[in-house]
């Protein structure tokens, strides 16, 4: 990853700063596996933080800005909840259309359908071809917009669940924040706790890093077969790890050395 210009999804206007954390080149995941900080964070069962009730199955509510967010910081453990019965309920916020605001290939203008094509086909990969999938529809790099909107929304989607997961609030990527700070909104509404995930925080951050949370922060181990199913479904979204062709604004959004940060034995949340 050293010396890549890692790409946010979006036109937002922090494309065009050179100061851009998510621009520039970040830490690599080798710098990840030597900090033991991220190997002592203390555990957290997500099956233990649900209520076990006679009449009724817990249901979680995971909400993504862009498809594929919810895949790499919590794929692992949606796994997990699904193979042990727990009721799942995926808000896209975005279609993820603007992933490639420069890019001319034929596949471009249709982004939208593409990306959720790929979201479908990894939550069956996951084991969780049955989540109830709600897409919001809000224009890619514009959640800031529509924030007010989306916690109201969120709130009514949280009545009938005991747990709400989201990206991380200050992840550094504009429609990340929105979506984060909008569910943190709606679970305080509805006293539900939420618990956050960061996806682009393992780019532009460093081993110890004091603007991250970490006293918030817990591991989420995940058995073979879930990271299995999480490597298995990140495959899925070849419109982001692949280039769509061959010019400079076709490049792929998450290449292998991106990648890597997600394919641990382990998802860390704060919570």
């Amino acid at each position: 990853m050293t010396g890549r210009q890692a790409q946010p999804r979006s036109t937002h206007d922090l494309r065009s700063s050179p100061a851009d954390p998510i621009q520039a080149p970040g830490t690599p995941e080798p710098a990840w596996e030597a900090w033991p900080g991220l190997r002592d964070l203390p555990t957290a069962d997500p099956l233990a933080a649900l209520p076990t009730r006679p009449d009724r199955r817990p249901r979680v509510l995971v909400v993504a800005a862009h498809p594929d967010d919810e895949v790499l910081g919590f794929g692992g453990t949606l796994a997990v909840l699904a193979a042990s019965g727990v009721r799942l309920r995926l808000v896209s916020v975005t279609a993820g259309e603007a992933s490639h605001p420069h890019s001319h290939t034929p596949v471009a203008p249709n982004l939208a359908a593409v990306r959720t094509r790929e979201l479908h086909e990894a939550l069956a990969r996951l084991g969780a071809a049955d989540v109830q999938s709600v897409a919001l529809g809000v224009s890619d790099g514009k959640v800031a917009r529509h924030e007010r909107e989306l916690a109201g929304q969120l709130a009514e989607l949280l009545r009938d669940c005991d747990l709400c997961v989201a990206p991380y609030s200050q992840d550094l990527h504009p429609d990340h924040e929105a979506a984060g700070r909008a569910a943190l909104a709606a679970g305080a509404a509805r006293s539900v706790a939420v618990w956050e995930y960061p996806v682009w925080a393992w780019h532009w951050a460093a081993p110890g890093d004091g603007r991250l949370p970490w006293h918030r922060a817990a591991r989420l181990p995940l058995p073979f077969a879930a990271q299995e199913r999480k490597r298995a479904a990140l495959a899925c979204f070849r419109s982001q790890t692949e280039p769509l062709g061959d010019r400079p604004g076709d490049a792929a959004i998450l290449p292998p050395a991106e990648l890597a940060h997600f394919c641990r034995e382990f998802e860390v949340i704060w919570r």
